[in-house]
């Protein structure tokens, strides 16, 4: 077996970006979080107040040698609006933010290109962040795999199940086959 690797992208709400990457065949684990911020060991409530410059993100485990990380770079810029500033749909304030946390010098170069590459792609500039990540904090237990154990939720049918829907099609030679 391959050694896993691990990316860390915000585009959101957690839910949703935690939902569509498990879709994925290589990937091990997705765990919702934050990062980005400045505060050690934030809270959903804080993070929601705008309190801690932390952006909800999800930290994804995956073996290289089945799903690569431009493979991820486009799930992730395909499941998001990544023009939006501090928003992503109904989600306002800087913790929807989209951003690229990198774990290393190749991670940032991919992404800047993949970036580059998008230019022209969009009626308006690209706004997602590219930042080394600092640090990682795990979200709270109720958190992780919310759409799984909530599939019916309000705000996981309107906007969780869209997008784990857009990568079943636009990405049905990448998706675990049980999905």
């Amino acid at each position: 077996m391959t050694a896993t690797e691990t990316a860390t992208f915000g585009g959101g709400c957690f839910w949703c970006i935690e939902a569509a990457f498990e879709e994925l065949e290589g990937v091990v684990d997705v765990t919702s979080g934050y990062a980005g911020g400045s505060v050690e060991d934030p809270t959903y409530e804080a993070v929601c107040r705008g309190e801690t410059g932390h952006a909800e993100v999800v930290q994804i485990e995956y073996d290289p040698g089945v799903v690569s990380y431009a493979d991820l770079l486009e799930v992730f810029f395909t499941i998001h609006d990544p023009t939006q500033v501090d928003r992503q749909g109904p989600d306002v304030g800087s913790q929807y933010r989209s951003i690229v946390l990198t774990h290393d010098d190749r991670q940032r170069e991919e992404a800047e290109a993949y970036i580059e590459a998008l230019d022209g792609e969009y009626a308006d500039d690209v706004a997602t962040e590219i930042e080394p990540l600092d640090a990682f904090y795990r979200a709270e237990e109720y958190h992780q795999n919310y759409f799984e154990k909530n599939p019916n939720d309000a705000y996981c049918t309107m906007h969780a199940r869209p997008k784990v829907e857009k990568v079943r099609e636009a990405f049905e030679s990448k998706v675990e086959p049980s999905a």
